[in-house]
This record gives structure tokens, sequence and C-alpha cells, in this order.
């Protein structure tokens, strides 16, 4: 039987209609829609293109976004001036500081810099601790799109084992404990990891978030297994070996269209989120 597609580009469409529906009655009601500051620090292609894709997803649902755009010589004490800046400033809702920034800057620093209920993309370590703990917070945006994907379907978590590959602070870390906090039994694993595959069989699910092209392959992956692959390169593959699983999962994320589009859409939702908190 063929895997389930976890479809997160319909799913980000169908997200983006309802948003629009929430800033309409927001401005209908406050006459301002919610803002999202972006910061781009230097003039790295690949992040300018990650920051217009950004403004291009508040403008179909009505937002409004503020870019603010700093030279590749800014000084970690001028970035930080500019963030302090933005938390003060009542109009803006939520930050989005573009990684990477310019290597003479202090990036965790200007990360935690970013007030709590603007954090809209979960990269703050009071955020990742409150949301470790079960208390309010913005969650990272890719793995909770990860999440949000997997409840749209209705995947079973609870109790299941786990497997997330990869430990970074933006992706495999709180991919972890968002699983575990969905009382999934969960193993992380990581480039140190002894007897990789081993861990791999025994997975009901399987999260790939190690940045190596396809290097997770098929024949790890037992049979019935969710599969939910967050990488993306050259060629349209991601960081596991997926056309052999179609046939041999019970669900599975296409790459491109499985978990890319909840990213940018998980950000604007929590900074609809956030707008309507302050706003009301």
């Amino acid at each position: 039987m063929p895997a389930l597609l976890l479809d997160g580009k319909a799913l980000a469409q169908k997200t983006e209609s309802e948003l629009a529906e929430r800033v309409k009655a927001l401005k209908q009601t406050t006459s301002s829609a919610p803002i999202l500051a972006t910061i781009l620090v230097g003039d790295d292609p690949a992040s300018a293109t990650y920051v217009r894709m950004k403004g291009n997803a508040c403008s179909r649902v009505g937002m409004d976004s503020l870019k603010v755009e700093l030279p590749s010589s800014t000084t970690t004490e001028q970035l930080l001036a500019k963030i302090e800046e933005l938390n003060t400033n009542p109009d803006v809702h939520g930050i989005l500081l573009q990684h990477p920034v310019p290597e003479q800057i202090d990036e965790r620093a200007c990360f935690d810099a970013i007030q709590l209920n603007k954090d809209v993309d979960g990269v703050t370590c009071l955020g990742f601790g409150r949301m470790a703990m079960g208390e309010d917070a913005y969650g990272c945006a890719t793995p909770k799109g990860i999440m949000r994907l997997l409840e749209a379907y209705e995947i079973p978590l609870e109790g299941r084992h786990a497997v997330v590959v990869g430990r970074s602070p933006i992706l495999g870390k709180p991919m972890a404990l968002m699983l575990l906090n969905a009382n999934a039994t969960v193993t992380i694993c990581h480039s140190r990891t002894q007897n990789l595959q081993d861990h791999i069989k025994q997975a009901d699910i399987v999260v790939g978030a190690v940045g190596i092209p396809e290097f997770i392959k098929a024949e790890w992956i037992k049979d019935g297994a969710v599969v939910v692959d967050a990488g993306y390169h050259p060629g349209g593959v991601g960081d596991i070996e997926l056309a052999p699983l179609q046939e041999r999962a019970s669900a599975i994320t296409p790459v491109p269209g499985g978990v890319g589009p909840m990213t940018i859409n998980t950000l604007i939702y929590q900074t609809v989120d956030s707008g309507e908190k302050s706003m009301s």
C-alpha cells in the first residue's frame, strides 16, 4: 500500500487562507495588521532570498513586514541596538533575525536579545527552555511546522518510538523535545552515534535532520514507519533515501513539498498569534 503523503504545501496553503481571515478580522477591529520585522545583515544572496520569501508570505495573508537591512560591517552592539528598537516598537509583533550573520557578530547574544513574545521563530534560549518545560513559548519554526503537519494528518505520537537524526539547536534538539512533550519515546542520534542504523531500525517515526543528502538509507527503516525528511539539497533530494520507501512506509514527507513549506508558514502563523495577543 502506498505511503500516505504528508503534503506540507497543501497544508500551508490551507493555513494561509485561515490566517488571511484572522488578519482581516484584526484589521476590522483594530485598523491594523500584525507586523513581522525581518533583519538581514550583509549581502548573502541565499539569505536575501529567504527574507524575500518571508515577506511574500506576509503579503499573501494581508500582514505587513518591516524589512531591516544592515551592512556586513555591522557590529554586535549595533545589531543589539536595532533589536532593542524593534522590541520596544508596539507595532512590531514578531522579529526574525536571518541566519547566518557575519562572523564578527555574536549571533547567540543577538538571538537571545529578542523579546520572548516577539520570538516568533523560536530561537531564544528562554523560548527553547520554556518550550522544553511545556510552558507558553513559540517553537522553532521547522520542528513546530513538522509537529503541525503530523497533527493535521492525525499521526499518532503517544507511546511511539521516534528517532531524530541531528542535534542542531534550531531543528534536532527542539524536534526531540516537542516529540517528547507529545508523549513519544525519543532517541536522538548524531554524527558520533555508534551503530546508527540499529537505532533507526527500531523507529516508528524517523526524522532526518542531519544535513547530508540521502545519508539515511531506506534499508535502515522498518516497514510501516512514519518518515519525516527535513533536508533539502540540490537535485531535489533530502536527508533520507525516500524513493524505496514509497511502498514501505506508512506515511512520508515528500521532498520538496513536505517539511519546507511548513517552516515559513509556521513563522507567519506564530506572528499572527502574537499580533492577536497584543492587539486584542
